[in-house]
């Protein structure tokens, strides 16, 4: 007979074994980082010694895309397939969920045995199963929006549940991350440990010891058109940088603490253009433009031991590529059985003279739609463009190779026709209780507000609603119960003392409950602090949690309403999240 001791042995032979057989692997994603905002690059302004070395001991792509904005970019790489076939069509209020019909690159490796985890900016679904742990990832920490208000412990989530985060949110995701590699390391079993930072977005903060380096500082090397350049702006997000550079720094340096470094496959890449007017190797183009300098991004790869080191490819790659690539190079099964429109670059990666077709990729965003060749890029507005040649996108030369032109012209149209046949068409309700997750975030992001409710800035994300003075204004969102069942329900909200006493009630289809304001609450805008250029985006609160019991909801699609019963002040509240939590199973 076995005892558990020996059949813990077992399996610890056998993870250790598939370890050994399989690489781990880490993927690296950062938000709003330009091509050159790395020193390898050329970029003298700052320095990126540990990417750098991603590169110069392993492979780098010359020219390399994405797409022109964040969540299409994160889409693209964990299911393969362009962000136009998956639902996503916005970066906010659902639009950034990829349906659940997709299978991501976690799904392949946790179905092959891996742990998977992911540290960082989501921003492809909160709301289970479009959040992280219903995508693949068994664990998640980090935030599920596309913007988030402060970058120093601020409110973030472990798994569904809302934890506090502990110092600068990148090396807390990065702490977060080597704690997963340790831990699975130790068990043998191999991992796939996803990096979705969130840096250099805005808001542009940074720990005092990277913006020192900066804040007075000569930038030396400068944009096409330096007189759109904001130095603030830019000498923070250089600053963020760094400090990226210095995370994986750390990483690297775990890796070599742990004895793995050669059995650990690592990618390195941005989500899209720069996020200002910077140094960007004289490319047209920034974040949100499907040029050159949109969509190009830097690519590292390192393989020690497998990898030619301080190879550079030429030909083109794309993040839709990452999918194929890595399962591949893993020896593993991808367990999607739709249409990939990304290709494994593993010939390109191992071999030295690889048959390789060329191909067109497509760099979609919104209505502007660019294609590109191993030479030419046709840009949004029908443009032509030798790369090879005019790489700043200058002189346009439809008239002189009109072949050209005809061949990426229809490669455009042929993806509006088929590829964006229904985009931005979206009739998916926010599921706001599965039966396979104990927590529900329903944030004021994904809502409506009614009448005179205002969000406290015009981009959904980290926003909160306010101006509640009307007591017939209500606040809605198209829901759908995944199941029937009890749940305790939890408030997020802020009252100043002179408005205290509304009472109000939360709604879905015959279930109600209802809830008074009896404790004043009324903090001050906080990040402002931190930041180290002014903001766009919403400043944040620390608002309140109160308990407001629990509600029964039925399973069915519905409308979730909280309105006013009564309001004796002149506001009924502030609001920010819902927050379901499953008490009877």
């Amino acid at each position: 007979m076995k005892t558990a001791a020996t059949l813990l042995f077992c399996v610890t032979f056998v993870w250790t074994a598939l370890a050994a057989d399989r690489p781990n692997v880490i993927v690296i994603l950062t938000d709003d980082q330009g091509w050159g905002d790395v020193s390898i690059n050329g970029n003298t302004n700052l320095s990126t010694p540990h990417i750098d070395s991603l590169a110069e001991e392993g492979i780098r792509f010359d020219r390399f895309y994405v797409c022109a904005v964040c969540s299409p970019t994160r889409a693209e790489f964990l299911t393969g397939r362009y962000h136009a076939r998956s639902g996503v069509y916005s970066t906010s209020a659902g639009g950034e969920r990829m349906d659940l019909d997709e299978v991501t690159i976690a799904d392949s490796f946790k179905a092959s045995g891996y742990a998977t985890g992911a540290f960082g900016k989501w921003h492809n679904g909160m709301q289970y199963p479009y959040h992280p742990n219903g995508r693949g990832f068994e664990e998640y920490y980090g935030f599920a929006s596309g913007h988030w208000g402060d970058y120093f412990s601020p409110p973030l989530e472990r798994n569904g549940k809302i934890v506090k985060g502990e110092g600068f949110v990148v090396d807390d995701f990065t702490n977060k991350a080597m704690d997963f590699i340790e831990e699975n390391h130790k068990k043998g079993k191999p991992f796939f440990a996803y990096l979705p930072y969130n840096t250099p977005h805005s808001p542009m903060q940074v720990p005092d010891e990277f913006w020192d380096r900066f804040k007075d500082k000569e930038i030396k090397m400068r944009n096409r058109e330096p007189e759109k350049e904001k130095m603030g702006h830019l000498r923070a997000a250089l600053a963020m940088c760094e400090n990226i550079d210095w995370n994986v720094g750390r990483l690297l340096e775990k890796l070599d603490d742990l004895g793995i470094a050669e059995d650990t496959i690592i990618v390195y890449f941005h989500d899209n253009g720069p996020n200002g007017t910077r140094w960007n190797g004289d490319m047209k183009g920034r974040k949100g433009a499907t040029d050159e300098g949109g969509v190009r991004t830097a690519m590292h790869m390192r393989w020690k031991g497998t990898f030619e080191e301080g190879k550079i490819i030429k030909q083109i790659g794309s993040g839709l590529d990452l999918h194929s690539t890595l399962a591949d190079l893993a020896g593993i099964e991808t367990v999607n059985t739709k249409r990939l429109d990304g290709r494994s670059l593993k010939p390109l990666l191992l071999e030295d003279d690889p048959e390789w077709k060329g191909r067109i990729i497509i760099n979609q965003w919104k209505d502007k739609v660019s294609a590109r060749n191993q030479r030419y890029r046709l840009g949004d507005r029908g443009g032509l463009f030798d790369i090879q040649k005019d790489p700043g996108q200058r002189r346009d030369i439809s008239d002189e190779k009109p072949d050209v032109k005809k061949r990426l012209q229809a490669a455009v149209d042929r993806f509006k026709k088929n590829v964006m046949k229904n985009y931005g068409v979206d009739n998916r309700p926010f599921v706001i209780a599965h039966p396979d997750y104990k927590y529900t975030q329903i944030p004021a992001r994904d809502g409506t507000g009614h009448g005179e409710i205002k969000r406290s800035n015009r981009f959904p994300n980290c926003s909160y609603f306010l101006n509640w003075v009307n007591q017939e204004d209500t606040i809605t969102w198209t829901a759908e119960v995944g199941a029937s069942g009890k749940y305790q329900v939890e408030m997020e909200y802020a009252c100043p003392a002179d408005d205290v006493g509304s009472t109000f009630e939360l709604s879905f289809n015959d279930a109600k409950l209802r809830g008074k304001i009896t404790e004043a609450h009324d903090p001050p805008l906080r990040g402002a602090e931190n930041d180290r250029d002014p903001r766009t985006e919403s400043y944040v609160k620390d608002f309140k949690t109160m308990n407001l019991g629990v509600i029964d909801l039925k399973k069915g699609k519905g409308e979730l309403t909280l309105k006013a019963l009564d309001m004796p002040g002149s506001q009924v509240m502030e609001f920010r999240l819902l927050m379901l939590t499953r008490v009877d199973g």
